[in-house]
Formats: C-alpha cells, structure tokens, sequence
C-alpha cells in the first residue's frame, strides 16, 4: 500500500515562512544600512528610519515563529521540519516545544529572540549618539541569523514527497517537561547578550568607552545573567532526570557552552561597579562583554558543527562553519 502523498506545489506554509523570512532579512539589512548612516552622518531622521525597521524585523519574525509552530500543531507533513521532528500522536507539549528540538528550528528561535531583543532595545533604549551604533551591531547579528535561516538552515523546506506520519522528535527531547523551560531559558540569556556587546561595539567606535554605555548595559545584563543562570539550573535539573547523577558536569559540550559566558558574564557585573566607582578596568569590561557574547557563538559552533560529540548536540552540518566565520568576524 502506498504510505505517501504527491505534493503538487509548495505548500502554504513553506511559502509564507519563506517569504516572512525574506521580508524580516530586508528589512534588516534597510535598518542596518540606516542606522549607518544615521550614525555615521550624525542624522537622527535617518537613524530613527533604523530604529523603526526594527519593529518590521520582529514582526516577520513573529510570523514565521507562528507560521512553523502551526505546521508542527495541525501536522503538516508538507514542511521537511515538521515531517522529519514531529509526529501526529505526540502530546501537545512536546509537538510545541518541537519548536527547538532540532537544528533548523532551534536557530529559527534563536532569530525571534535577537529580533525580539532588538525591538525591546529600539524602544526602551537611550536616544544618543550610541543608539544607532548599537542598532547596527543588532542588525548585524540579525543579518546573520535570519539569512542562516533562509539558506543553510531553512525550517520551511517544502518535501517533495508528502509522508502520511512524521519520523517524531528525539527521544531524550520528549521525556521530560523540563525541555519546555530550559531551552528558551538559554536562548534568553544567550541572545540577551547581544545588547551589552552592541552598546560595548557603538562605544568603541565612537571612542566614548567610559561610563555612559555601562549605565546603560547593567540593567540589559542582569537581566540576561538571571536568565542564564535559570537556564543553567534547569539544565542541570533535566540532565539529572535523564543521565542520572553527574549527568549535567560530564564535561557535556553544551553545558559546558552555557558556562563559559555566564562566567564572563558574571565578572563583568562585578567590575562594572569598579569602573563606576573607581574609574578604573574600562578596556577590561570591553573585553568581558565582547567575550562574553562571543562565547555563546563559538559555543553554539562546537554544539552545532559535530566537532564535539553530545547527548543533545546537533550532527554535523554546514551549519558549524558558518558560525566559527561569524565568531571569527
């Protein structure tokens, strides 16, 4: 008995998130290109044009998160993301969190969390000479993510085959609520970084390395540091589930990625508060915030190349050059 469907043409779901993506990249590129010059010809009409593409960036981003979150609820076995992660009688816990349970979709989340940040940033953030740099420090973190996601990494390649039951999540994904909280947990404190480095990028670039941009990063940080420190403790709490004992500290790469940065992350929060007192470790907490954020990338390239073996990494890809080039710039 035949088990498969023909798909005649490119299902809606794969053309709406393709071109929700396409839309969100455009824009990131006008906001990016704005910001610029806004910045560089000291034109605040030209960066508030930067500043509002933003707003356009998070919202295709938010249609292609809700665009794949539906296929993987109604089934649409049309999507190769979808067709090959989730299945029809999986409970409906796990077929949402399917979400991040794979590579295409876990950068996907990663995408809607810099673009999220990035909205918050364009809104709540001081209106001064950093503003556009740091605009253009996000857009091109988002420039590199977005198009990840439309090339190398694309969660709404259409099959040409449609099968009649999806191959299901990993096991280890699925047997424990915790995978709800933890990855998103990450993803926040992760991406969270990105403002901190892009107001440490805007004040290296136009020489005003001295308190301003820590006032204004402390709070971004913190939030972030909590974040990042409840993924870590949820993290453990599931390793702990299903490896057992010692399972989190088993020297696991993806653990071990998550450390790094919060360490960074960590120092910095404190040497801040000798730089505000004491005037003193500037070029240090440059430096701390740059690595901290830094980390999170080369640490997502160990996780997601197949270099390093893990329970929950990723097999090897394309996808892990890509980010040891962006770590590298």
């Amino acid at each position: 008995m035949n088990n498969t469907l023909l798909l005649p043409q490119l299902s809606s779901a794969s053309a709406l998130g393709t071109l929700a993506l396409f839309f969100a990249l455009g824009f990131t590129l006008f906001g990016l290109v704005m910001s610029f010059l806004g910045g560089r010809r000291g034109d605040p009409r030209l960066a508030e044009v930067g500043r509002r593409s933003s707003w356009a960036v998070f919202a295709f981003m938010t249609l292609a998160l809700i665009t794949l979150e539906r296929a993987l609820l109604t089934n649409d076995f049309s999507v190769r993301y979808v067709a090959e992660h989730s299945q029809t009688f999986s409970p409906l816990w796990v077929k949402i969190v399917t979400l991040w349970a794979a590579l295409e979709g876990s950068i996907l989340l990663w995408a809607w969390v810099l673009a999220l940040y990035t909205f918050l940033m364009s809104i709540f953030s001081r209106n001064d000479v950093l503003r556009p740099w740091a605009m253009v420090a996000q857009n091109l973190s988002l420039l590199f993510f977005v198009g990840v996601n439309l090339t190398i990494a694309n969660p709404f390649t259409a099959v040409p085959v449609v099968p009649l039951e999806g191959a299901g999540p990993n096991e280890l994904l699925q047997n424990h609520w915790m995978m709800s909280v933890h990855p998103v947990l990450l993803y926040l404190g992760f991406v969270g970084l990105s403002v901190p480095f892009a107001y440490a990028f805007a004040a290296m670039v136009t020489g005003r390395v001295g308190e301003t941009w820590i006032v204004q990063t402390r709070r971004w940080t913190l939030i972030t540091w909590i974040f990042l420190s409840a993924a870590i403790v949820a993290g453990g709490y599931w390793s702990y589930e299903v490896l057992g004992w010692g399972g989190y500290w088993a020297w696991d790469p993806v653990e071990n990625a998550s450390i790094i940065p919060w360490l960074f992350a960590t120092a910095f929060l404190h040497s801040v508060q000798i730089q505000e007192r004491k005037r003193a470790f500037a070029s240090w907490n440059l430096w701390l915030i740059v690595l901290a954020y830094s980390s999170t990338v080369f640490g997502t390239f160990l996780t997601r190349s197949g270099i390093v073996q893990s329970v929950h990494a990723f097999g090897s890809g394309p996808i892990g050059f890509a980010f040891f080039g962006f770590f590298a710039l």
